[in-house]
């Protein structure tokens, strides 16, 4: 099944975020979340009522939220937010530690802590996400009791 899906994930983490939303295991249609440089640039140079406007709006109509977690990701104020608003609108939600995608120059780095109680955490490496991101979105809108 079709889902809208919310990728939420600290924009130092965009090259392995990038990669993720490009395995096309989701439709391109159902992703939200990214948002390239200038325009990233543009919203936060209007202040932070105006990113919570883009995140909520980007949130709108979703069913699950995908935390993708890098090095840093624990020290997002916007990764809270998003995962904050998310569980208020009754997304499901699962983690994803995406520290082992190699960047643009090939290096890796270690996963920050950062988990969501209560949900899933998956490795996108060890646990072959190209394979199984469709079925771990499923299983946390199911468990979130999302038709």
């Amino acid at each position: 099944m079709a889902r809208k899906v919310f990728f939420s994930f600290k924009y130092d983490d965009v090259q392995r975020a990038m990669n993720v939303r490009n395995s096309n295991v989701i439709a391109a249609d159902t992703k939200y979340g990214f948002i390239d440089k200038a325009d990233f640039e543009e919203v936060q140079r209007k202040g932070d009522a105006a990113i919570k406007a883009w995140i909520d709006g980007q949130l709108s109509g979703t069913t699950v939220t995908v935390v993708l977690v890098g090095a840093n990701t624990d020290k997002s104020k916007w990764v809270k937010y998003e995962v904050a608003q998310s569980i208020a609108r009754g997304n499901g939600i699962l983690t994803i530690d995406i520290s082992k995608i190699a960047n643009l120059d090939g290096e890796t780095t270690d996963c920050c802590s950062l988990r969501v109680q209560g949900y899933n955490h998956y490795l996108w490496n060890n646990g072959h996400g190209r394979d199984n991101l469709g079925a771990w979105v499923e299983s946390a809108a199911k468990a979130a009791g999302k038709p």
